[in-house]
């Protein structure tokens, strides 16, 4: 199966046998796929009819809240444009170090046709840097800046226009030119920061894993744009039909669901414009998957004039299905994360002070117990514990493997050997785990969320297994707090892949709050 949004249900149960044959597609099976996905609140349906009314329609859904964000930063360097002139105007002789004084009282001096002319002029500067698609192709800063220049200087014309026609307002020539001017290098300033800011955002943990449908012409063109230019998508293979012997090719397009588990795809893009059935067997089964599609299809050299059709290259791209994530939420999550994280860092340092003390006291070693574990989309990192093992323990563990009481991908004996005296105190209240507040204030662990298990372990996982890595592993979780005696894997993996279909803030709260008791009731191993 491929990934699981938070929040939204797994669409159909995931088989572990590997499907053989063709994919069966009829007219029954495409007309009758619906969306799974819960039903919004009553407010959220009332957010999103809002949105719809306020934000130009023509722009796909998930860009809405970027676009808004692009049109108020725009209005904001238009604003201050008028400031800075307004001030070199007032107080010609005034130096920067006295406008910067200045600057914070200039509004009260600003005429209202003034500030309303800027309204309108940003307006203007914004709808037709839409209507050239800067908004759409943050990547490409060349064609932004050409965009940008035809967008400020029309809009500079119709307001140099509005204002000789009506006599509205005090600008000059001059000063309009000089707004001009500072609109275009601060709106170019902010696109340069921005883009150099999500360039730097897609490396690693938030580059998006891609697989091409059709390992023909089309599909290597995409593949090879998206290899030369950095658009925070990484292309880890292709699936067709003709296997040949190109290692690039992991799988038929029958074995979608399973490559696109395994390769941690977020998304499809279908380049098989002359086969309409196997093109649909794809974009089906991505979305029975929660995979985002798009389609390159062949437009014979005709130009692709709808707004919603994307490029790659020069290569025409339409977005078919977008999951909806609930990026609020999550963003809302980690902001939670980042101050719990900092608040019990400072709290907890005089225990931290002690229990280091202690530990060099019980047992010769380090204080902390540094291991990779396996993060959100099989990314390891190294997360850091209170060691409360002897220094060899993670050298004898093969030795005791035969001893393990636990199922599955799972490690854990009664009188573990390796425990020191003062690490069955420790873990027996979950102090060892308190180090990892770092790790959720590095971004690599959250407060909630499917516990982070070991390279080893992780190894032993079957193909459904690795569902549970689709969300960033947490300190707590649900099966910490309702089962965490219980040894079955089986029980945990449920548990965990409950908590990522059904997420939401509510949630993190009440397995927060029920973490306390669970800890001092002592019932760690």
């Amino acid at each position: 199966m491929a990934r699981t949004i938070p929040g939204l249900r797994a669409a159909t149960p995931v088989v572990r046998k590997k499907p053989s044959g063709s994919v069966r597609i009829d007219g029954p099976y495409w007309s009758g796929y619906t969306s799974t996905a819960p039903a919004p609140s009553v407010l959220g349906g009332a957010l999103r009819a809002l949105a719809d009314i306020a934000i130009p329609t023509p722009s796909a859904a998930p860009a809405r809240w970027d676009l808004l964000k692009a049109i108020l930063a725009d209005l904001t360097v238009v604003l201050l444009s008028l400031a800075v002139v307004h001030i070199q105007r007032c107080c010609p002789g005034l130096g920067w170090r006295q406008a910067e004084d200045t600057f914070f009282n200039v509004w009260s001096d600003l005429r209202q046709s003034d500030l309303g002319l800027m309204l309108i002029y940003g307006a203007l500067t914004s709808l037709l840097a839409y209507s050239e698609r800067v908004f759409s192709s943050p990547g490409d800063q060349h064609a932004q800046f050409l965009s940008l220049c035809k967008a400020v200087a029309w809009a500079t014309l119709l307001v140099f226009a509005l204002i000789t026609l009506s006599g509205a307002g005090t600008m000059t020539t001059a000063m309009l030119l000089g707004c001009a001017a500072l609109n275009l290098i601060g709106m170019v300033a902010w696109r340069s920061w921005a883009n150099h800011r999500r360039a730097r955002n897609l490396r690693g943990k938030n580059a998006r894993n891609v697989l091409i449908v059709g390992a023909g012409r089309l599909g290597h063109q995409v593949a090879d744009y998206l290899a030369r230019s950095y658009t925070g998508q990484i292309v880890k293979g292709f699936l067709d039909q003709n296997r040949g012997a190109d290692p690039r090719i992991l799988g038929r397009i029958e074995d979608l669901p399973e490559v696109a588990r395994a390769e941690f795809a977020d998304e499809i893009i279908v380049a098989l414009p002359h086969d309409p059935q196997l093109a649909k067997a794809a974009i089906l089964a991505a979305l029975r998957n929660h995979l985002d599609v798009r389609v390159v299809p062949d437009l014979f050299g005709y130009p692709p004039t709808s707004t919603r059709v994307q490029c790659i290259g020069n290569l025409p791209v339409i977005s078919l299905h977008e999951e909806s994530v609930p990026e609020f939420g999550l963003f809302i999550k980690r902001l939670l994360d980042v101050v719990g994280a900092l608040i019990a860092l400072l709290l907890l340092t005089p225990l931290f002070t002690v229990v280091s003390i202690l530990i060099k006291l019980d047992s010769p070693g380090p204080v902390f117990y540094r291991a990779e574990r396996v993060g959100r989309k099989g990314r390891r990192f190294l997360c850091c514990k209170f060691r409360t093992m002897i220094s060899s323990a993670d050298a004898i563990k093969s030795e005791l493997r035969q001893r393990n009481e636990r199922s599955g991908a799972m490690f854990k004996i009664t009188d573990d050997p390796r425990i020191t005296r003062l690490g069955h105190f420790v873990r027996r209240y979950s102090i060892d785990e308190l180090p990892q507040f770092w790790n959720v204030l590095k971004g690599e662990m959250s407060l909630v969320g499917p516990r982070p298990h070991p390279v080893d372990d992780c190894a032993r996982y079957q193909l459904d297994d690795l569902r549970r890595l689709d969300m960033t592993p947490g300190l707590t979780g649900l099966w910490q707090v309702t089962a965490r005696r219980d040894p079955s894997f089986q029980k945990s993996m449920a548990l965990d892949l409950h908590y990522i279909e059904n997420w939401n803030l509510w949630m993190d709260l009440r397995i927060l709050l029920k973490t306390f008791p669970v800890v001092l009731a002592g019932t760690g191993a």
